[in-house]
């Protein structure tokens, strides 16, 4: 399997992320539903950045991270909105150019000298990468909901879009 047999899946998922992505309320992001939440900025922020994992998964076999783990973030949903669509733009030519033997290797993540997990590439980018982002995605459906921004459709219509 090459990059190319994941587009359309990747495709999908990131324009469905992207509506999710464009109603969030940036002057709002500092409102948390819980205090153990994460904040609707950072979350929104994290969400934006998910994509920028994909070309260091097919590219590298190791990622060794030392410190804390600071993205680049937007302060505004323009910005946000931009943000992600470079980010989307980056894995998009990683996946494209990706050939099989690129995803044909395990990926590891090294975080401050410690093995975190490794994994066969495609199961690095389905799992750390695609269902990542959807599950945060989910979330922000929860924090819109909660401030009532209308969520956008996903799998079907959703209780605000049909």
């Amino acid at each position: 399997m090459d990059g190319t047999a994941m587009l359309e899946e990747f495709d999908r998922e990131m324009a469905t992320t992207r509506k999710a992505l464009g109603r969030v309320p940036m002057e709002k992001a500092d409102w948390k539903p819980h205090e153990r939440s994460f904040s609707l900025g950072d979350l929104a922020n994290h969400i934006a950045d998910i994509p920028s994992w994909t070309a260091p998964t097919i590219q590298l076999d190791v990622m060794e991270l030392e410190g804390d783990y600071r993205p680049e973030t937007a302060d505004t949903t323009d910005d946000l909105l931009a943000l992600f669509d470079r980010r989307v733009a980056e894995a998009r030519a990683a996946l494209k150019d990706a050939t099989a033997d690129d995803l044909s290797g395990t990926w590891s993540l090294v975080h401050n000298g410690e093995t975190t997990f490794t994994a066969p590439k495609p199961a690095v980018l389905r799992s750390f990468v695609f269902s990542h982002a959807v599950h945060h995605r989910a979330q922000l459906g929860v924090y819109l909901r909660l401030l009532g921004i209308p969520v956008p459709a996903t799998y079907g219509p959703s209780a605000d879009e049909e």
